[in-house]
């Protein structure tokens, strides 16, 4: 049986890290659960969300802090950390250094040093994504050699710090790799294609759209790590968890522009024609965006990544985590989507 009794979720007051609350709370009757993040948890939460706020304590800190981490793990005596904490892709690389590398190790450093049990680490699908075709993907992929951005190449090196961290006799270790998280709390994806709609971008399709992509309800995100914490802690589970990566998606994959035509759909955006821009036209102005943004010291709207991304396959052989942690995905795309739209018009969006 697991011995999980108080989990400490870094970056827990984050998009992420709200659900975690949540999926802790309900699958975990009797836990204690601390959080630490940079800024405290929000003053008001959403109603999709059924924990009470005031009876989880936030430490607030620095992860690559290491009094900040031991300070947190003596508050929250915690037999798991959830190390979900990970800045926007759209970052400058020197922060997604600090945060990714330099706070992933040091949370490494200091849970050793505290004799912390063990630790869930979210990481990325995206660490085996160069550009080209994934499909089916299991963990035995490797790395790419180079990757395409900042965040996929500082997340591979940190889930690889996590990886070798795992030892027979000292701290477990066990790496996530969501596909393509959207849900309540979402500030970027489905914000971002509401957007695009109103700016009357919805009528273009980069591609031909017969690339299948794996996107992923966050709150089957969470349920995959409430499993890894429980499952890494069980003594006849171990030797099958930790040390090991698990792809995590919605066993769903769909055609690329099928989630944004849901969500504008659901708006009343319905485009009878579409004005598509071939792969190689799009990287050509992804490249051009991407120029003049660094002049004007903007973010880019458009990249030869993110054009590479919505032409690419992409999409994972989940069969691991439904074999070692258990996991299911309980929330269908079609419902994912209709939670956040729920929850942008409960917010004003």
């Amino acid at each position: 049986m697991s011995q999980l009794n108080s989990i400490l979720l870094i970056g827990g007051s984050g998009f992420l890290g709200l659900h975690l609350i949540e999926q802790f709370y309900k699958d975990s009757p009797g836990i204690k659960i601390h959080v630490f993040d940079i800024r405290p948890l929000p003053e008001t939460i959403s109603a999709y969300f059924t924990f009470d706020p005031m009876t989880v304590p936030a430490i607030i800190g620095d992860l690559t802090s290491d009094k900040d981490i031991a300070q947190a793990i003596e508050k929250s005596q915690c037999d798991v950390i959830v190390h979900a904490a990970s800045p926007l892709p759209s970052l400058p690389r020197e922060v997604l250094e600090k945060v990714n590398v330099e706070g992933t190790k040091n949370i490494i450093a200091v849970a050793k040093r505290m004799k912390v049990k063990a630790l869930v680490y979210t990481s990325s699908a995206g660490v085996i994504f160069n550009g080209e075709d994934v499909r089916n993907a299991d963990e035995s992929w490797p790395y790419v050699d180079v990757h395409m951005d900042s965040y996929n190449e500082t997340k591979a090196i940190a889930e690889t710090a996590v990886m070798e961290a795992n030892t027979q006799d000292g701290l477990k270790t066990v790496c996530l790799r969501p596909a393509g998280i959207f849900g309540p709390g979402d500030r970027q994806l489905v914000p971002g294609l509401r957007a695009a709609a109103k700016l009357g971008q919805s009528k273009f399709q980069i591609g031909d759209n017969n690339n299948i992509f794996d996107w992923t309800y966050v709150g089957n995100v969470a349920d995959a790590h409430v499993l890894a914490a429980h499952k890494i802690l069980n003594p006849l589970e171990l030797d099958k968890v930790g040390g090991e990566t698990f792809f995590v998606t919605n066993d769903q994959p769909t055609y690329f522009w099928t989630l944004a035509r849901t969500v504008w759909k659901a708006d009343g955006v319905i485009d009878k024609r579409y004005i598509k821009l071939s792969r190689s036209f799009g990287i050509f102005v992804g490249s051009l965006s991407e120029f003049f943004a660094k002049l004007s010291g903007k973010e880019p709207g458009l990249t030869p990544f993110r054009v590479k991304l919505a032409c690419a396959h992409r999409y994972h052989d989940i069969s691991k985590a439904k074999t070692i942690l258990g996991y299911k995905p309980v929330v269908d795309l079609e419902t994912g989507i209709n939670y956040t739209l729920d929850w942008l018009k409960e917010v004003g969006q």
